[in-house]
Formats: structure tokens, C-alpha cells, sequence
């Protein structure tokens, strides 16, 4: 996983938990890169799993709920970063070049990410429907990137609906509907 990842994670936890929360967490994780981590670098997404399993054991927050929460935060630290992959004026447009358009720019800048699969599997007016796969298995940040989008794009009236595809959690489809 990229580092920026990993400094956004941190950078929340850091403001939501609090500064002894976030060097708690990195040193019961016992991380191979003993928690030093870039905005440019590349980590095994082991790490992210362990942090946020001892988050979850500190906070009383369900890995779920913690991933969810972060798919907000990473939004907005994406944003940031690169508002240019956010030019788009709908969400439904945004959302069906990521895959096809962002993650290919991601590639050519950091050859080495490892990037999730977020594929358009179905596209009209009132509807869109995503399929993400990832061996990270993590649906819930994927979720709440997508909430953050549809905030971001002032789309309140957006219903977004989860399917678990494969039981471990490799493959979700989501369904994006407007009312």
C-alpha cells in the first residue's frame, strides 16, 4: 500500500484518538517498518490490517466502523493531494473513472502501487453500480470513500447499497441509486 495511506491513517488517528492512542497503537502493532512510513513509500498491507486491529482493541470500534470512518478522512487527504482526479462535476462520472482513468495516472506515477478494482458493472441516469475486488479485503474503506464522494459531490439524495460478493470479503458490489 502506498505510504499516503498509512500518514493519512495515522494523521487521523492522531486527531480523533489522540497523540498516546497513536504511538500506543504502532508499537502493540510490532511493525516491520516500526511505524515510520512516507507519503511516497510502499508498505505491506499487513500493517494497515495490524493497526487497525489495535486501534479496534482501543477505541471499542469494529474494524468496519474504523475503515469506514478512515474512507472519509483518505477522501479528503486524496482531495488535497491530487485535486485534479477530482475535476469531475458528477458523482456518478467521478466514480466511473476511477478505474479506468485515476488509478491508471496512480500506475504511471508509483509503478509499484497495488491498487483495488473498482469496475463499472452498470451505468445509467439513477443508477450506478461498482464492483470492487481487492485481496486487502477492505470493502468498509472502500464504502466510505464512497459516502465521501457522494458528499463531496453534493448528492445527498444518493442511496448506497453493499453486497458481499465473496464471503471473505475480496469482492463487493455497490449500488449507487438516485432518488
Amino acid at each position: 500500500m502506498k505510504g499516503i495511506v498509512f500518514t493519512e491513517f495515522l494523521d487521523m488517528v492522531e486527531r480523533e484518538f489522540g497523540e498516546d492512542t497513536m504511538e500506543n497503537i504502532i508499537d502493540s502493532a510490532d511493525l516491520e517498518s516500526g511505524g515510520a512510513y512516507t507519503a511516497v513509500g510502499s508498505y505491506p498491507a499487513s500493517e494497515m490490517r495490524q493497526l487497525v486491529h489495535e486501534l479496534s482493541l482501543k477505541s471499542n470500534l469494529s474494524h468496519a466502523q474504523l475503515l469506514e470512518k478512515f474512507g472519509h478522512v483518505l477522501f479528503s487527504g486524496l482531495h488535497k493531494a491530487y485535486p485534479h482526479f477530482f475535476e469531475e462535476s458528477d458523482l456518478f462520472d467521478f466514480l466511473s473513472t476511477i478505474h479506468t482513468y485515476i488509478h491508471v495516472e496512480v500506475k504511471k506515477l508509483y509503478s509499484d502501487a497495488e491498487l483495488p478494482s473498482l469496475f463499472v458493472m452498470d451505468k445509467s441516469e439513477k443508477q450506478l453500480v461498482l464492483l470492487y475486488e481487492s485481496p486487502r479485503k477492505m470493502g468498509d474503506l472502500a464504502r466510505g470513500l464512497l459516502q465521501a464522494s457522494i458528499l463531496h459531490y453534493k448528492e445527498p439524495n444518493v442511496d448506497l447499497l453493499e453486497e458481499l460478493e465473496a464471503a471473505d470479503g475480496s469482492r463487493v458490489k455497490f449500488t449507487l441509486s438516485r432518488k
